[in-house]
């Protein structure tokens, strides 16, 4: 499958093989949940957020390399067409960049798929401008709130209506479109209600074109998931936020603590109960929560602590039980 981008592609070779080294070490025992020594074969796929995207992805390169008889593929359709597919039964795991909505498990419903919610690691927004952008150092939730609402539409046009001693340019948006959790989630937390945003600004599912956008666009502003701004950095100017106790700048750290507010959420991958009856899937799930901290990290996300890893191990070993 085409990676979504090369530095993407090299952090992921580049873990898988740290973690192929390090399995060649002293420790004889796997750990039950990686995958199992059994060859195993199959199809396994997978679609939905691009934002957790790089770590399935990363997760399914270490896996084809100890089952290289099972096919893994990940798809990009944004959490929202991700879960159409997978309500549909066209797919065995959907990436989810916010929790499944009602609407959704009815669908699920209707076609007998029930499913099992896992925790995988942990996400900062992050708001971008042009690395030429000398005078946005950082923006309050309300100023972003006044960017991006519903009433913005066509009424904020310019920067300076923003602050005034901004200059009297046009602001150009770039953000995920309406199937994206990420758009969900921030709609939410920042305009007040899911989904509630003006229309007039450029959108995609995929983080990439988004990452182009503003990069290539003097007076560009967009938002998206914290691990693409690590991948492009050198081109990008990150934005801190303040939600009324100071600024703060989304990182690893800031993400992981909570003091990088509203904009930090948990991110999942749903697993549906036919494919949970498959043995190829049960490996290839054990062997994501074994590996995710790690992999997460090598991608810019920040790792889930281990007391809710362990919650998660437990809660899918619990569902497989239940086939």
């Amino acid at each position: 499958m085409k990676r979504k981008t090369n530095t993407i592609s090299t952090l992921i070779l580049g873990a898988a093989v740290v973690l192929g080294l390090a399995s060649c070490g002293g420790n004889t025992e796997k750990n039950e949940t990686t995958a199992d020594e059994k060859a195993l074969s199959g199809d396994i796929k997978i679609d939905g957020s691009s934002t957790v995207y790089p770590i399935t992805e990363a997760v399914a390169e270490e896996f084809r390399a100890e089952q290289p008889g099972v096919n893994v593929t990940v798809g990009v359709s944004g959490t929202g067409g991700g879960f159409k597919k997978f309500s549909r039964g066209e797919t065995a795991i959907s990436d989810a960049s916010r929790p499944i909505k009602d609407k959704e498990k009815a669908a699920c419903e209707e076609n007998g798929i029930s499913f099992v919610e896992l925790e995988v690691a942990y996400d900062g927004l992050a708001v971008l401008v042009n690395k030429e952008n000398t005078w946005v150092d950082h923006l309050t939730v309300e100023e972003l709130k006044k960017i991006w609402e519903p009433a913005a539409q066509g009424v904020i046009m310019k920067w300076n209506q923003i602050r005034k001693e901004w200059p009297n340019e046009e602001i150009h948006l770039f953000g995920p479109g309406v199937a994206s959790g990420t758009y969900d989630y921030f709609t939410d937390v920042i305009n007040g209600e899911e989904g509630a945003s003006r229309g007039d600004y450029t959108a995609s599912e995929d983080d990439n074109v988004l990452v182009q956008g503003v990069s290539t666009d003097k007076l560009g502003l967009a938002f998206f998931g914290l691990a693409y701004y690590e991948e492009n950095k050198d081109k990008l100017k990150l934005v801190g936020v303040d939600s009324g106790t100071g600024v703060v700048l989304p990182s690893q750290e800031t993400v992981a603590n909570g003091s990088y507010k509203p904009l930090s959420r948990p991110i999942f991958i749903y697993v549906n109960n036919k494919a949970a009856e498959k043995e190829e899937v049960v490996s290839f799930v054990n062997f994501y929560l074994e590996i995710v901290p790690s992999i997460s990290k090598e991608v810019g996300y920040v790792p889930i602590p281990n007391d809710i890893l362990a919650k998660q191990v437990e809660k899918f070993k619990n569902f497989v039980a239940k086939k």
